[in-house]
């Protein structure tokens, strides 16, 4: 994690805890971290998977639960629901980006694309104000449609063996 980004996002939760008089506790300090310290999208097991293997900091499924819903409500953290399931990534100091979607084996990668980001700034938008963007291109990867291409062909060998 960048030294200033985790400074700065350290700064945003204490004044939260702070002007709400919550408790600071080592726990929320702890999975910040953790969230900062991942590059990527993560799952709330992978997040307490990392925590307890390389910080031997172990926490309950509904402390990183409620943990979350409070990062992304201080837009520390955004959520997504992906087709395997709900990923998180810090969005802090993150450029907009695009996600491309497999939808045969769920693979997620990210994608920058200039035009796009372009475009969406360049938007005017009415009565709303933007915080960030992210966009999901749904399609199947090459690795799958190698394998939907092999299976094909492997099962027109066999249709044209058999009308023989």
């Amino acid at each position: 994690m960048k030294e200033n980004v985790k400074v700065k996002v350290r700064e945003i939760l204490d004044n939260y805890l702070e002007s709400c008089n919550h408790r600071k506790t080592p726990e929320r300090y702890a999975i910040l971290d953790a969230v900062y310290g991942i590059g990527g999208h993560f799952s709330l097991e992978e997040l307490g998977e990392k925590m307890e293997s390389e910080s031997n900091f172990r926490v309950s499924r509904a402390t990183l639960y409620n943990t979350m819903r409070l990062f992304i409500e201080l837009r520390l953290v955004i959520r997504h629901r992906f087709q395997g399931g709900t990923k998180y990534e810090a969005c802090f100091d993150n450029e907009d980006h695009c996600h491309q979607i497999c939808t045969v084996c769920g693979k997620v990668t990210e994608v920058s694309s200039p035009v796009i980001t372009k475009a969406i700034n360049e938007t005017k938008l009415k009565r709303f104000r933007k915080d960030g963007f992210t966009l999901y291109i749904y399609g199947v990867c090459s690795s799958c449609q190698s394998k939907i291409t092999r299976r094909r062909m492997a099962e027109e060998k066999e249709r044209i063996k058999k009308s023989k």
